[in-house]
């Protein structure tokens, strides 16, 4: 079954509508451990709009899992990755205005800057993974320009409005998936998977690791963080 990586972002993001103390995302991280994460994500915006870079150093001393740090391809963020030292960075698209990251990298067009992004990381002791579209061509860059990684974006899938759509933008996903698999990547997915919708992309056997952030944090607000992240593991199981 694939890995549990649980995306801590808006726990910080409650706490940074008051600028208060609380809810502290390392004690999710913790919890979320406690209930079953294989893994903890994390994305240090530009804009620290949540997660702050204080967060992500006490991070890197308390999980014992995973580190996983999206981040986009800039050089600030990028030193902080290699002194942190996170497990994994994901490189992410980031506009200032999204809500939420929209759609995956370029990687096609970006080739030549994320090259070096990538090998710095890497010499750093990071593995490294992209997050794209379901598209062939972005998967073959990724592992042209020697990701270790690729992270498909499974948004167009949860956001199916309906079950021929949904069919449709899951055959994408597959598709993405099996030629990763078949380059030699660790294909990871991830990017508005629900408790309702989660099984059928865990489901697939080319898909190592699933990031899932917002749907856990919206149950652990009503049930606790531990339970949420348990009734996510048993979701992807069922």
């Amino acid at each position: 079954m694939a890995r549990l990586g649980v995306n801590i972002d808006h726990v910080a993001s409650v706490r940074q509508a008051r600028r208060a103390p609380e809810p502290d995302p390392v004690h999710a991280a913790v919890l979320a451990e406690l209930g079953g994460a294989d893994g903890i994500t994390v994305h240090l915006r530009a804009d620290r709009r949540h997660v702050q870079d204080r967060d992500v150093e006490i991070l890197r001393q308390v999980v014992k899992t995973r580190l996983n740090l999206e981040m986009a391809a800039t050089q600030e963020v990028v030193r902080i990755a290699l002194t942190v030292k996170p497990d994994q960075a994901t490189l992410v698209p980031e506009r200032r205005e999204e809500v939420t990251t929209e759609g995956g990298l370029d990687v096609v067009l970006n080739s030549a800057q994320l090259r070096p992004v990538v090998r710095t990381l890497q010499e750093g002791g990071i593995q490294v993974s992209l997050f794209v579209d379901p598209d062939l061509e972005q998967v073959k860059e990724t592992h042209k320009i020697d990701a270790q990684a690729v992270e498909i974006n499974t948004a167009s899938y949860a956001g199916a409005r309906d079950e021929r759509s949904r069919e449709t933008a899951l055959r994408k996903v597959v598709d993405a998936a099996r030629l990763g698999r078949k380059l030699g990547l660790h294909v990871h997915a991830g990017h508005g998977l629900t408790y309702q919708n989660v099984r059928a992309v865990a489901a697939l056997p080319e898909i190592a690791e699933l990031n899932i952030g917002h749907s856990i944090v919206a149950r652990a607000v009503l049930v606790g963080m531990e339970r949420a992240v348990r009734e996510m593991v048993e979701a992807m199981r069922r």
